[in-house]
């Protein structure tokens, strides 16, 4: 018995080609691959595994794996030229990570999370994914969860575990020589079309993390260059203890972050990402137009040196789209810190080189850790989830452009 293949499926237009959500490498519909079951053919024969070179390459992953090989991508299946057993495993072209379910028909959005070493960026990814599947996502009528099961067993173990199970801090992410392999979740919604009926609308988020390492020199934000290039959306982590007006403010025995390495001033960060996106995508335009979300962390640290009018005092909007007054409050007050703690050249640059930018102030935690990098009380994160949503806001994935969003945190 041979396996009739479909036809090809129809594939919407796309104003680019597709981007793979694990290495960030692009190529049209017709050039996605396929990889074996692994299971006997209709005639009895089976691929043996190997080690995917591929992978090992370009995610640092050491599996063996049925064979993959060449077929028409656009189509749903096809028929393995080894064992000619029919497959709809389909996987990237470049790296051979295994693509979502319906991938060539679905909006990618990959959003670059960078900063400093030291300033959280795994925490922070981990609480704001954790808060859409566990509360922000009902509130918006959407859902959240691991588009593959790499991304969900990852993201409990690695993450998920120790900082909520066991209360102890994530460890940093380790400068390497190979790209670390991004967290890929489904966010989905649903449209009501104009007979009244709704139907589910899908988004890929991307999350790349870098090591603040990666971010000090040109040579090594230049190994990043694709990440940058192809990433929808960047979040800036700024950490206020590295600012000199910050640190003025606080007390001794404040447990403060180690002296900043070359490159890891937070302007100087942001100097480099800007010169990779300006350099990957219109050296000749004045603007960056990706969106960049700015956010200023451990606002637990510095609550009783806000005024008492701030609206990082207030408890967070309640609602999934609170408009656009809350938001603007939070930027304007974060655009005035800046300038105050010693941050001004933040500032400058972001209104200098970005069209569309944002300013924000979260807690990852709600409280400072302290010694043996414990989290007491509980993770209690303060608008953690606000530069997410106006980043779906700047990609039209959820109707305006919300300021604000989330639950009420420890600064009531």
């Amino acid at each position: 018995m041979r396996w009739r293949v479909p036809r090809a499926l129809p594939v919407p237009p796309q104003k680019r080609p597709l981007v793979c959500p694990y290495c960030y490498a692009d190529f049209p519909a017709r050039r996605i691959r396929f990889r074996c079951t692994g299971l006997p053919g209709p005639r009895g024969r089976r691929c043996e595994p190997v080690e995917d070179a591929a992978l090992r390459t370009h995610l640092g992953r050491r599996e063996v794996l049925p064979p993959v090989f060449d077929a028409d991508g656009r189509r749903g299946h096809a028929i393995c030229t080894g064992c000619r057993g029919r497959t709809g495993r389909q996987v990237c072209p470049v790296c051979h990570a295994q693509l979502p379910v319906r991938f060539a028909r679905i909006r990618g959005r990959l959003i670059a999370l960078v900063g400093a070493r030291e300033v959280g960026k795994t925490v922070f990814m981990t609480v704001l994914v954790h808060e859409l599947m566990n509360r922000v996502g009902s509130r918006l009528g959407a859902s959240v969860g691991g588009s593959d099961d790499r991304t969900r067993q990852r993201f409990v173990a690695d993450h998920e575990a120790p900082l909520y199970d066991r209360a102890t801090l994530l460890q940093a992410t380790r400068p390497t020589g190979l790209v670390r392999e991004p967290l890929v979740f489904r966010f989905t919604t649903r449209n009501r079309a104009p007979w009244g009926v709704r139907s589910p609308r899908h988004t890929l988020l991307s999350f790349f993390d870098t090591a603040g390492e990666d971010l000090t020199s040109q040579e090594s934000v230049a190994a990043h260059l694709r990440y940058l290039d192809r990433a929808d959306g960047i979040v800036l982590l700024v950490d206020p203890l590295r600012l000199a007006g910050v640190r003025d403010l606080l007390g001794p025995g404040t447990d403060l972050p180690p002296p900043a390495g070359p490159g890891e001033d937070p302007l100087h960060v942001l100097e480099r990402v800007t010169e990779a996106l300006v350099l990957g995508r219109a050296p000749t335009r004045r603007w960056v137009e990706v969106p960049l979300a700015v956010c200023v962390t451990k606002l637990d640290v510095l609550r009783e040196h806000l005024d008492d009018g701030s609206p990082l005092r207030r408890p967070q909007p309640d609602a999934a789209h609170p408009g656009a007054a809350d938001g603007q409050d939070v930027h304007a007050q974060i655009q005035q810190l800046l300038h105050r703690w010693g941050g001004g050249g933040i500032d400058d640059h972001v209104r200098t080189h970005y069209r569309r930018a944002r300013y924000f102030g979260v807690s990852a935690l709600g409280a400072d850790p302290g010694p043996g990098r414990r989290v007491h009380g509980g993770v209690r994160p303060y608008r953690v989830a606000d530069p997410f949503l106006w980043l779906l806001g700047e990609f039209g994935v959820v109707p305006g452009r919300p300021g604000g969003s989330g639950t009420p945190g420890p600064f009531t």
